[in-house]
């Protein structure tokens, strides 16, 4: 990923980040440097925190990255998958229902997603739900787009 561009965010880009990870997430991040790096071959920003990419700009949407979900752990937005699905998802594969032990019923279809394994809790993949949190688990069918995962390049993204 070449960068294209770094600047430090201002203060009321800052409060509008926070405002919307603590809306969608319950996750308030306190830091005391917020830089935006722009790529010039991705469709997403990252944003480093006291100089760690914890949140990223998807389509414009604001959200943790796999980083940031493991250091500030969501309360709303959560998939979990079982332990069959953690191979596929942590290489970026979609999230396909058979593979769901539990969604957070406040998803809409169109939101931006943590998927975290069952047995930590630690955070695999951002996605974008294809379909409401109730409606995740079941016997077929993907539900999820993976955006982002470990492993990729977003995650091995060095300051």
């Amino acid at each position: 990923m070449e960068v294209s561009s770094r600047h430090h965010l201002r203060s009321d880009d800052v409060s509008e980040l926070n405002d919307a990870l603590e809306d969608l997430l319950g996750v308030t991040l306190d830091a005391d440097s917020y830089e935006l790096v722009e790529f010039k071959d991705a469709d997403r920003d990252v944003v480093l925190v006291d100089g760690d990419p914890l949140a990223a700009y998807f389509d414009d949407d604001p959200f943790l990255t796999v980083k940031g979900a493991n250091e500030h752990p969501p309360e709303r937005g959560v998939v979990t998958v079982d332990a069959g699905a953690i191979s596929f998802v942590s290489d970026g594969a979609d999230v396909m229902r058979p593979g769901i032990t539990e969604a957070d019923d406040s998803i809409d279809a169109g939101d931006l997603v943590v998927i975290v394994e069952e047995t930590h809790g630690k955070a695999l993949a951002i996605g974008r739900a294809l379909v409401d949190g109730a409606e995740m688990a079941g016997d077929s069918g993907k539900v999820v787009d993976s955006l982002h995962h470990v492993g990729d390049e977003l995650f091995e993204f060095v300051a």
